[in-house]
């Protein structure tokens, strides 16, 4: 449930109890997680929660909504950054999920590691038809702008003709959903880093290129 016309303090209270449930999911996935523990966390009390969430499913939802509005905006700021050609654009995303592109503070490990996509694809798919539909609409809107990279790629000619965009894009994706998932089984990047030399060779640049 949308929350508006929140005070300053009050947005302030919802987005702690989310920041705070995210990192938890993060760490334990949705069904282990109490109610409890995030009140602890936070440091909120049970009554506040509940103004802003009517139940755990509702938080969830929500989570996942500020989730995948925070994703895309942090792929507009990678996107943003100067690229020599479509296909640079496109591998800049790939080598994300290895390594975050980001300054300082906002450095460190894969955007996969933080993913919740990657957490609980399979999870809220059994739990919550609420939360399946909205994790669902969120990959669908990534794809499409995948998508959309590869269409430009080939525009500008650093990527040959090949299979349709759309279907492109969700092979690469699902290649890369799996590896990330290999790669929290085995505790190694070696599945994400095949995934890259795959993603390379079959994002090839074409003849016309000056990239290698």
């Amino acid at each position: 449930m949308l929350i508006m016309n929140l005070t300053p303090k009050a947005e302030a209270t919802r987005q702690n109890i989310l920041d705070t449930g995210y990192s938890l999911v993060l760490s334990k996935g949705f069904s282990a997680l109490g109610l409890q523990e995030i009140l602890k966390v936070s440091g909120v009390p049970k009554g506040s929660f509940y103004h802003y969430f009517p139940s755990k499913e509702a938080f969830g939802c929500a989570l996942l909504r500020d989730y995948v509005d925070g994703y895309g905006k942090k792929l507009d700021s990678l996107l943003s950054a100067e690229a020599i050609s479509g296909r640079e654009r496109l591998m800049r995303y790939w080598r994300a999920w290895l390594d975050d592109p980001g300054e300082g503070d906002q450095a460190g490990d894969g955007w996969a590691e933080d993913c919740l996509a990657v957490k609980l694809s399979a999870e809220v798919a059994d739990l919550s038809e609420a939360m399946r539909a909205v994790l669902s609409d969120g990959v669908a809107r990534l794809l499409q702008r995948i998508a959309s990279m590869i269409a430009e790629a080939r525009e500008d000619g650093s990527l040959p003709p090949g299979a349709e965009p759309s279907a492109l894009a969700q092979v690469l994706y699902q290649m890369w959903l799996g590896a990330a998932l290999l790669a929290k089984l085995t505790r190694s990047r070696a599945p994400m880093q095949r995934a890259m030399i795959a993603t390379e060779q079959i994002l090839v640049c074409t003849p016309q290129s000056n990239h290698p």
